[in-house]
């Protein structure tokens, strides 16, 4: 993926980045509720795999929010033209391991080449992928869980600035299929009105059909 040097000289958040920057804990954590009935429903009728339906719906979100293409790389900002996706995959024995799943325009080749990716992780014992490992977002879903927050386990050495999602348990609310989201971004990069942007993005692509 490629990407272009931010001009902090120019940029709105340079004061922002300079505060936040320097925190132990430059993250913060939001959960919400979204609506999933539509691509659920799709996804039924047409027999597709509605988790590879929502990693493309979440892939689609986040590119779709400038701020979440930006990223720290050696100690400065660069943005991203597009990110990728690197999601836990389960394996058989109980364990897991990460993948790597490269954004697509269309639906139907990021379809194919993700379920060869899943394919290719489950039979595997290797842990990291051999993708791109900051022009990403980290991606897990808990399907046990009917989750109302969530915390992730980080390395505070490494100047990590790579957006954390997580999903939980569907549920029925209201006559409403809904599904648990947590997002946590830096603070130096993104701002809560970036993750609201990113939730609309999100409820609008994965009612949509593809």
């Amino acid at each position: 993926m490629s990407w272009q040097p931010v001009n902090i000289d120019q940029w709105n958040r340079k004061d922002l980045y300079a505060f936040f920057k320097g925190f132990d804990e430059p993250f913060f954590g939001v959960t919400f509720n979204t609506r999933v009935s539509g691509g659920y429903d799709f996804c039924k009728e047409n027999e597709r795999s509605f988790f590879v339906y929502y990693l493309y719906a979440t892939l689609r979100a986040v590119n779709a929010v400038e701020q979440m293409r930006i990223r720290i790389l050696e100690d400065k900002p660069v943005i991203f033209d597009r990110v990728s996706i690197s999601p836990t995959i389960k394996r058989e024995d109980g364990s897991f391991g990460f993948s790597y799943m490269e954004y697509k325009d269309s639906f139907e080749d990021f379809y194919e080449s993700t379920m060869e990716e899943m394919e290719r992780v489950a039979r595997n014992s290797d842990l990291v992928p051999s993708g791109d490992t900051i022009g990403t977002v980290h991606f897990s879903a808990l399907p046990w869980l009917k989750f109302t927050s969530l915390s992730h386990a980080r390395n505070y050495k490494d100047n990590d600035s790579v957006p954390k999602i997580s999903v939980g348990k569907l549920f029925k609310e209201d006559e409403q299929l809904l599904m648990p989201v947590s997002v946590h971004v830096n603070h130096a990069l993104a701002d809560g009105v970036h993750v609201g942007q990113f939730a609309e993005a999100l409820e609008e692509f994965i009612n949509t059909e593809y």
